[in-house]
């Protein structure tokens, strides 16, 4: 038993064998491997596998990452004579230009120098931590406690648990499209069947709210809603939730809110957390370090539990501590510096992140804008901007993932094809590379536009110019 009242993981793991082991102290599971062996009958070794005959799970043939599976198929080879420039990857480290506040880092170091994070926690994360982020998050339509967090690896570890403990085989999840392709990726993989639901470009990504409610039926069991949005780059307004929650609560259907972009926000935007929005609504909020920190290696998530009206109850508590126990939990020592992280990073490492965020958006969003063909949408938040192509303009390429793929072969530039969120004919763009790095790749891909882009009055004959 730990000082705050949980059991800790080497309690379960030893636990599992107390029941071999004799009043005498001696190791039943031991004295069993040395006993004689009983003797076998020759029909039982003749019913014995004559051949290895090893299978792979079907959970593994039926998990698939739709962005993996389209770019690896991709035939992705950049111009030898311009260097590569990949807006495509979701990872604001990989450039070396937004790195994470000096205050993160000495939280970290002072961790690791105590010597007191080196072994594992309560599955669930160490009461301390979890009282930090409870505190961080805690509105005053939302209140937050330590027992209503619980620490995982990363907020994809988040969405998995919250899937996992909402859903059964056969049940179904509203996805939205575009989305973040990970939600269906989990899903399958468990059985789960999942219905997508539109956001609308003209709209600023908007939920289509009609759409939405038109897929609901008894085995909808949880309606999934990104914002800020990745792949998007939106972020609702105050009215839009609450009319998505509205849908929620008329059907009883629990809501997953992805807030992992929380607060990476422009000035001239406001982010809304789900939670205070409604008196009714069960939320299973999940977040991380990963984005508005800058540290996505560092694998530490949450899923913070606002059960309205007591509907979650015990049970779906119990099965996320269940569930967290499959893994022992997350990152001891990033638990171990969260409380420093979350108290005493400054105000300006978020504003100058997001300062940088909003320039590159509005660079990426005006040059693009100029490119016959392409139809930017302004981003108000998050890391993303999605650009819808016009496809009878560019009757070379079938769709978006031909067209991004000879772009990358004429002016190495890669950007991801939508239709690894499932929507095709439009790209996103990745806005965390250097400004002068941004500006390149814009006039390259406007280069490329511009000698494949064909008026949609001239003949066929243009083909072959």
């Amino acid at each position: 038993m730990t000082g705050n009242g949980v059991l800790s993981n080497d309690f379960y793991e030893d636990s599992a064998n107390a029941h071999a082991v004799s009043e005498n102290g001696v190791n039943l599971n031991a004295v069993h491997l040395i006993s004689a062996q009983p003797s076998v009958s020759p029909t039982k070794l003749k019913s014995r596998r004559q051949r290895w005959n090893v299978r792979p799970s079907e959970m593994s043939k039926n998990t698939l990452n739709p962005i993996r599976a389209i770019v690896d198929g991709m035939k992705l080879t950049p111009n030898p004579h311009k260097s590569m420039i990949a807006l495509s990857i979701g990872d604001p480290t990989v450039f070396g230009n937004l790195p994470t506040s000096e205050s993160v880092l000495q939280a970290m170091k002072d961790a690791i120098d105590s010597h007191k994070y080196n072994g594992y926690a309560p599955s669930v994360g160490y009461q301390k931590s979890r009282e930090a982020v409870a505190n961080f998050y805690s509105q005053p339509g939302a209140p937050l406690e330590a027992k209503d967090v619980v620490l995982t690896s990363g907020c994809s570890q988040a969405i998995e648990l919250a899937i996992s403990a909402l859903c059964n085989p056969g049940d179904n999840i509203l996805v939205p499209c575009p989305g973040f392709s990970l939600y269906k990726t989990m899903a399958v993989s468990m059985g789960i069947h999942v219905k997508l639901y539109n956001l609308l470009p003209e709209k600023s990504w908007e939920t289509d709210l009609q759409q939405l409610e038109s897929l609901i039926d008894d085995k909808t069991t949880c309606l999934i809603m990104n914002n800020p949005s990745n792949p998007c780059g939106s972020v609702f307004t105050k009215t839009h939730l609450c009319n998505i929650l509205s849908v929620a609560s008329r059907h009883c259907i629990p809501i997953l809110a992805d807030e992992i972009y929380g607060d990476m926000v422009f000035p001239d935007c406001e982010f809304h957390s789900l939670a205070p929005l409604t008196r009714d609504v069960p939320i299973l909020s999940c977040g991380g370090l990963a984005k508005r920190w800058l540290v996505p290696g560092w694998r530490m998530g949450w899923i913070l539990i606002h059960d309205r009206n007591n509907v979650f109850g015990p049970e779906i508590r119990e099965a996320l501590v269940r569930l967290s126990q499959r893994i022992l939990g997350a990152c001891t020592v990033v638990q171990g510096a969260l409380e420093s992280i979350l108290n005493s990073t400054p105000a300006e490492f978020y504003q100058n992140t997001i300062s940088f965020l909003k320039s590159n958006s509005e660079i990426c969003f005006y040059e693009l804008s100029t490119i016959p063909g392409l139809t930017p949408v302004m981003p108000s938040g998050a890391m993303y901007l999605m650009v819808g192509i016009e496809m009878e303009h560019f009757p070379e390429f079938q769709n978006d993932v031909e067209f991004t793929e000879r772009l990358v072969t004429e002016e190495s530039v890669f950007c991801l094809p939508a239709t690894a969120f499932e929507y095709p004919n439009f790209f996103r763009i990745v806005v965390t590379v250097p400004e002068e790095m941004l500006l390149e790749a814009c006039g390259r891909i406007k280069e490329f536009c511009v000698h494949h882009y064909r008026h949609l009055s001239q003949g066929s004959n243009d083909l072959d110019q």
